[in-house]
């Protein structure tokens, strides 16, 4: 992928500080690595609030000293189910409102939260245990759900999230983050860091989330999920490859079904209306 001007200058200055942090101590170097590995690309962006969203009762928790913000919507007719949506990195809820009109229409009570470190929840930082823990303390405050619908960075944690869910019945993954391994070595080449540093940043995520970061991953829990899932991913998806997808698809995992499209990358996958129309349909089948 052609990185533009700005970002070409970004990544030098970010380089070049992480070498002259590592000669101090390869430790800090790995730590504001992770920082900048967490950090949203386009930090809190003011997004217009969707019509749909100022009829939503507004929500929200806190979750290790962060304050998760999001809505709620109930439907004329309750059919007695409630669902979750997730957005990815560097989005926010206000995407989804489509889905959200959907499920409400289905008689589906829907809720949407922005991420920690996203739109208007609190925190600078993401990261895919931190956002499954969220995930698991709105199912204790509002669920259970019987549906959750993850994109990207919110289908892996979606994914870590279901595996300790055993009442979700419907598990939606739109180009989930399928392999943490492939993200952070795509990331350690992109920023050139030196094999000790490198070294130190993939302790500091054992530490952090007291689990070997190859774990952290769609392919090695799914098998775990007791919900039907849908996997949607395009074979043009550049930022979390169908290749990923392809190795878990092989797999003939009877509880798994795969929607494969073409041409749609990573993120026009889920605003296409035939897509969107099949994830419902999905849910609501028995």
């Amino acid at each position: 992928m052609k990185m533009k001007l700005k970002q070409r200058i970004a990544l030098n200055y970010y380089t070049t500080k992480f070498k002259t942090i590592a000669l101090v101590s390869h430790r800090k170097a790995a730590e504001k690595a992770f920082e900048l590995f967490c950090t949203p690309l386009s930090g809190k962006v003011q997004r217009k609030e969707p019509p749909l969203f100022h009829h939503a009762e507004k929500i929200s928790f806190v979750i290790d000293e962060l304050t998760i913000r999001g809505w709620h919507w109930k439907p004329e007719k309750w059919n007695g189910k409630k669902a979750l949506i997730c957005h990815g990195f560097d989005s926010c809820a206000y995407k989804f409102e489509k889905y959200v009109s959907l499920l409400k229409k289905e008689g589906f009570e829907v809720f949407a939260f922005d991420a920690p470190g996203h739109g208007i929840s609190d925190g600078k930082l993401i990261n895919a245990i931190l956002y499954s823990k969220v995930i698991l303390k709105a199912n204790e405050l509002f669920g259970s759900f019987h549906t959750i619908i993850g994109h990207s960075l919110g289908g892996l944690a979606a994914t870590l999230a279901a595996t300790k869910l055993n009442e979700l019945k419907k598990l939606v993954l739109i180009a989930p983050a399928t392999e943490t391994t492939r993200a952070v070595d795509n990331f350690l080449q992109l920023i050139q860091l030196t094999d000790e540093v490198k070294n130190s940043f993939i302790e500091l995520i054992h530490e952090k989330a007291q689990m070997p970061y190859a774990d952290i991953s769609v392919s090695k829990n799914i098998s775990l999920i007791a919900a039907n899932t849908m996997w949607l991913h395009d074979t043009a998806d550049t930022i979390c490859p169908f290749e990923d997808a392809q190795k878990v698809r092989q797999l003939n995992l009877p509880s798994v079904v795969f929607y494969i499209t073409h041409g749609l990358g990573h993120s026009k996958i889920y605003k296409e209306n035939n897509v969107a129309k099949d994830i419902i349909h999905f849910v609501i089948s028995e």
